[in-house]
């Protein structure tokens, strides 16, 4: 039997070029070239690498250098670790379909952004400045002060200088939509909302006993005329809002519609909760509604979509601070913090600059990833060139549901309209996430499958027997 290759040289490796001053970090260029190599058969699924030290001494950088290098590779599912035996290139990875994903609404991965250092980075310097025993602990809800200031430095491109103690942190947006909704209604209370809502709204009014009235809408929005003869009508104790870039259909609201509402709001007593995950995404957003009925207004924006999920924190404006203490409340009724650890790394990003940076990163990939959508679904597309999602109506021949269907049976998920109805009507449209496909490219293939898709009329599918 043939022992394996070592891939290594008396100098440079075969497969690695002279690492360029001005190229980027020499880990990524290491890794870029590991890459390359595969690519072009230079390196093959089993081949060994050079022991790290040995490598770094061979291109004269440091350990940590071909350290980050090799953790780079591997992440890309490059190479494989065989314990004292050394490091091999790895076979390739194997997707059994693989399920292109259009239904998440998710940040896409910003270009340029080492996400993965990012994280490690901040970690560290949370680590190294906090109390371990207190990031593993209870803690009240509501957030820390550090926390409240980070959240009221998020919320500056939309308010200006806020009061910290004005901030309440929450275990995401859905923790305190709920919240709101035991804090300010009682059951069997109405709740006012737009046709086509955040599904989220529906699932806890529904937990909750509350029902939600669909009040009509145009291309701006919720219409101010129907919103005031549904206050007489039905006296709600709440009306939801989702302004900007508006989920699912991706309309911004215009900056009068968003006074006529407030006044609205404010001459009936309706308080609004207005869920704005997107503002920071958008070109040019109009102010917050909160700017027009500051003390009529629960104003919530979260960092699962500008930023990422997985930190699981909000931000809520509560101006009031008897009408505070009665959300956090609520909020400590099934949720009691957030997670210490996540809430730290989100302050620690936010006060540090590294939010920013990421934020843009995100803003700029998902605008590239609109304007794809835009020319492959040419005549059909009618997204704002921003956010995360685009609202598709569909041809008469399609219902939303069929298409749905359709498309899970080609390994596309979609969205139809009937997942955001708040009443009895719907629309014949699907909703597309373009952020939750990681790779461009596999993006770009979703989208023109789903095209030529649409292209087809339903009779042309028939159920396979098997």
């Amino acid at each position: 039997m043939s022992q394996p290759k070592t891939v290594q040289d008396d100098n440079v490796p075969i497969w690695l070029p002279r690492l360029a001053m001005h190229g980027g970090p020499r880990f990524l260029q290491i890794a870029d070239a590991l890459q390359a190599a595969m690519a072009d058969g230079s390196l093959k699924p089993g081949d060994r690498l050079p022991p790290q030290r040995q490598l770094a001494a061979q291109l004269d950088v440091d350990l940590t250098t071909i350290t980050r290098a090799y953790d780079e590779a591997r992440r890309r599912n490059l190479l494989e670790g065989r314990g004292a035996r050394g490091t091999y290139v790895a076979a390739p990875k194997v997707e059994l379909t693989p399920i292109l994903d259009l239904s998440m609404n998710t940040p896409p991965p910003p270009d340029g952004v080492d996400f993965d250092d990012m994280l490690k980075q901040g970690l560290s310097q949370v680590l190294m400045r906090a109390d371990n025993e207190l990031l593993m602990t209870y803690h009240l809800a509501g957030g820390s002060d550090s926390d409240r200031k980070a959240g009221a430095t998020w919320l500056e491109p939309m308010f200006g200088h806020l009061d910290a103690r004005q901030v309440v942190v929450c275990p995401g947006a859905q923790a305190a939509i709920a919240a709101l909704i035991l804090a300010l209604t009682e059951p069997g209370d109405a709740i006012l909302a737009e046709p086509m809502s955040y599904p989220g709204l529906r699932a806890a009014a529904t937990q909750f006993g509350r029902h939600i009235i669909a009040v009509e809408t145009d291309q701006h929005g919720m219409l101010p005329e129907m919103l005031e003869q549904a206050c007489r009508q039905h006296k709600p104790g709440l009306l939801y809002l989702n302004p900007t870039l508006q989920n699912p259909t991706a309309i911004t609201m215009p900056e009068h519609r968003r006074k006529e509402l407030a006044s609205i709001a404010k001459r009936c007593n309706v308080r609004i909760v207005e869920d704005d995950p997107y503002w920071l995404l958008a070109d040019a957003p109009p102010p917050p509604v909160a700017t027009f009925a500051p003390e009529q207004v629960y104003y919530i924006s979260t960092l699962s979509k500008c930023l990422t999920p997985g930190l699981r924190v909000a931000f809520v404006l509560v101006r009031d601070p008897h009408e505070r203490e009665r959300f956090l409340a609520a909020l400590r009724s099934f949720a009691l913090m957030v997670a210490p650890l996540t809430a730290a790394l989100a302050t620690q990003w936010i006060l540090d600059g590294s939010a920013d940076g990421l934020m843009q990163g995100i803003r700029n990939e998902a605008r590239l990833r609109h304007r794809m959508a835009r020319d492959i679904l040419a005549g059909r597309y009618s997204g704002a060139g921003d956010g995360l999602h685009v609202w598709l109506e569909l041809p008469a021949y399609w219902s939303s549901s069929q298409l749905a269907r359709a498309a899970d049976g080609e390994g596309i998920a979609i969205t139809p309209a009937e997942a955001f109805a708040t009443g009895s009507g719907s629309v014949n449209a699907i909703r597309i996430s373009l952020g939750s496909i990681k790779d461009r490219g596999r993006l770009q293939a979703s989208l023109q499958q789903l095209s030529h898709l649409l292209a087809r009329r339903p009779e042309t599918f028939s159920a396979a027997v098997v």
